[in-house]
């Protein structure tokens, strides 16, 4: 799976670290959903990161179709609110 985080790059990522990756992302939308803003750039940081070390980064010139879009280090709980479905950012 082709994973893009917004103002970085994308990184292919195996199928297998989907479980992980989903642990983190339903953290993240009970932050979200008590607007725990600490709690929410904490878990968001923490996914991030995770995927960074579980994933291989694709040349920058390399534009593959990404299955999945995560929102940039930087991004506001209200930024990342309009980037989610009732599904969160990781695909079940």
């Amino acid at each position: 799976m082709i994973v893009r985080i917004m103002g970085e790059g994308q990184v292919r990522l195996a199928d297998s670290h989907l479980a992980a990756l989903n642990e983190l992302d339903n953290d993240l939308l009970a932050e979200m959903e008590n607007g725990d803003g600490p709690g929410f750039r904490r878990t968001l940081q923490a996914l991030l990161t995770k995927v960074r070390e579980l994933g291989d980064p694709l040349p920058d010139d390399s534009l593959e179709p990404s299955e999945l879009i995560l929102p940039s280090p930087d991004a506001t709980l209200e930024e990342v609110r309009e980037l989610l479905s009732d599904d969160g950012l990781i695909p079940g």
